[in-house]
């Protein structure tokens, strides 16, 4: 396409609402435009990125051997009642009526909607294993939309569903999934890791999640320098670290006047954090609980979400509960006399000694407490993984970097076709229910994961499978009559070739032009200038230093750049 006819939207100052560099870049480069909060249009050069995005995921599934599908973005709330999550997923659903009072949702996902179609649709064995997939808008209100589309109240996923006869069918169609998940990072051009990851609302017997090492990661990736083990920090277990044994001591009441904090309580007893544990009181879904975690640890909230049942909503206990439970200010919490509906008492905290907790009285403590004697809890893993602590599974130690989920398989089990009934005919005439999976890829979040590891201070630097265009045909001057004649030529040459290549012919500056072509991220830039006359031409690679070529050269240049990356021209 010739750029005089093309919606160009570049901007050459950074926007003050973007946070992290591929919000910056996409707005800079024209690639979308804010419409609300975490809304946003994609322009035509976005668009034109998402779909080679969309291109790559449609064919390794297809080679996987789903086949793809389009469901309702509406979804009726009967389904979601059937399921359990109608009342359970939270205010991020969007919650709407029809005209007759009718209760509708737009989807955040979509379990529901394939399981109905599964049991609607597969009545045999025979017609079992079978994978589905669609590539839609999905929608939630995010609490905070942050990031670009990082992070929105709206963006384009893909899901897929797999339907097996048993728990070995199931293992197939997961590793066949994480296999294609693979091939499609590496096409894209990014570094996605797969890690153990938490169910969360999806539910399931076990996850992977695909990571992309990123410094505005929102999630803590837990890496072993040993071995392959790779986590989300809320479902890495952590490693108890061994306190020294002890004889048990005489329980004492210290007055501790003003002292609150893990910091001003090591200052006053001359100690380490090693010898306090913290109780933390949460409303869990409105009941009152309370968790124990060592001095200088942090309690994992979906670990202990996940001992407590499942909770959908946890917060922080108000002053006025944590005063109902304990009978003092916050600041003086401690499992002694407490009254919560629930103790939860990490590991660690069960293997001390004679440790130093809030006595439920303001300002005093008890010292030489010990777990078993003086009270007791429900005994678990509660707390984060931290740095330095050993691995799992090997026992070498741990790094914890951040992290940007891209995509995130499951194996759902029977979790969503016993609730809905979904069952099929199975070899011996008996109704059995299907064995899922479920399996996504965010596009839109993809798409920005790529920029936010493939870019430099001029602009996005796209690999050469997913870029809006593969060249760009600059003539530096437009009123040269030889310039615009080349230039065009090669334009044309190339477009028959079936290479994706725009023409710079717009009446503005070489060096416009060319600060727009980094910035938009064009993978190859031709350049017909002034040694035009001489039969030659600039060719340069986004990252690299210009060429001067032969003008009947440039052809095969090109096609040299799709074989060294492994690309077939459309």
């Amino acid at each position: 396409m010739k750029m005089s006819n093309m919606l160009i939207s570049t901007l050459r100052e950074v926007p003050a609402e973007a946070e992290i560099d591929s919000h910056k870049l996409m707005l800079r480069a024209g690639m979308i435009r804010k419409m609300a909060s975490g809304i946003y249009n994609y322009m035509p050069l976005g668009l034109k990125v998402l779909k080679n995005v969309e291109d790559i995921i449609r064919e390794e599934m297809n080679n996987a051997g789903a086949q793809e599908f389009l469901a309702s973005a509406i979804i009726p709330a009967e389904l979601w009642q059937e399921s359990g999550r109608w009342g359970a997923y939270g205010a991020e659903m969007f919650r709407l009526k029809d005209r007759n009072d009718r209760d509708f949702c737009l989807g955040p996902t979509h379990e529901e909607v394939f399981t109905d179609i599964a049991r609607n649709e597969i009545k045999s064995y025979k017609q079992l294993p079978l994978n589905l997939y669609q590539i839609q808008t999905k929608y939630r209100d995010e609490r905070r939309p942050r990031f670009g589309v990082m992070r929105s109240r709206e963006f384009v996923m893909k899901d897929a569903y797999s339907f097996d006869k048993d728990q070995d069918g199931l293992d197939i169609s997961y590793n066949k999934m994480r296999d294609a998940y693979i091939k499609i990072f590496e096409r894209c051009g990014i570094v996605a890791k797969p890690v153990d990851a938490d169910t969360g609302a999806i539910g399931g017997s076990g996850s992977a999640e695909f990571m992309v090492k990123s410094e505005v990661g929102e999630d803590d990736v837990v890496f072993c320098t040993n071995c392959d083990y790779a986590a989300n920090i809320e479902k890495a277990p952590s490693t108890p670290e061994k306190a020294e044994k002890e004889a048990y001591k005489e329980i004492n009441k210290i007055e501790t006047p003003n002292v609150r904090t893990i910091e001003d309580l090591i200052k006053f007893f001359n100690t380490t954090e090693k010898k306090f544990a913290k109780t933390l009181i949460y409303n869990a879904d409105g009941k009152i609980v309370a968790v124990m975690v060592r001095g200088d640890r942090e309690v994992n909230e979906v670990k202990l979400s996940n001992a407590l049942g499942g909770v959908v909503d946890l917060s922080m206990a108000s002053a006025e509960e944590v005063m109902k439970a304990t009978s003092a200010q916050v600041g003086f919490a401690g499992p002694i006399n407490l009254k919560v509906d629930t103790l939860l008492v990490d590991k660690e905290v069960a293997n001390m000694y004679n440790f130093i907790v809030g006595a439920n009285e303001t300002g005093y403590h008890f010292e030489n407490v010990n777990y078993g004697r003086d009270f007791e809890g429900i005994v678990g893993d509660y707390r984060n993984i931290t740095e330095g602590e050993n691995c799992p599974v090997c026992g070498g130690k741990i790094t914890i970097s951040k992290g940007t989920e891209v995509g995130h398989i499951f194996k759902l089990g029977t979790k969503y076709s016993e609730a809905m009934n979904a069952k099929f005919i199975d070899e011996n005439g008996k109704e059995v229910p299907f064995v899922m999976g479920c399996y996504g890829i965010g596009v839109t979040r993809t798409m920005a994961s790529i920029i936010e590891q493939n870019h430099d201070e001029n602009g996005i630097i796209w690999p050469l499978s997913v870029a809006p265009y593969h060249v760009n045909v600059i003539a530096v001057n437009i009123k040269d009559e030889m310039q615009m004649k080349v230039a065009n030529e090669i334009y044309e040459e190339l477009k028959a070739l079936g290479v994706d290549v725009i023409f710079d012919d717009r009446n503005e500056r070489a060096g416009v032009k060319f600060k727009d072509s980094d910035l938009m991220g064009i993978p190859m830039r031709i350049t017909v200038g002034k040694k035009v006359t001489e039969g030659q031409v600039e060719f340069k690679l986004r990252t690299s230093e210009v060429e001067n070529i032969k003008i009947e050269e440039v052809v095969a240049r090109v096609k040299e750049e799709f074989e060294k990356n492994k690309i077939s021209i459309r």
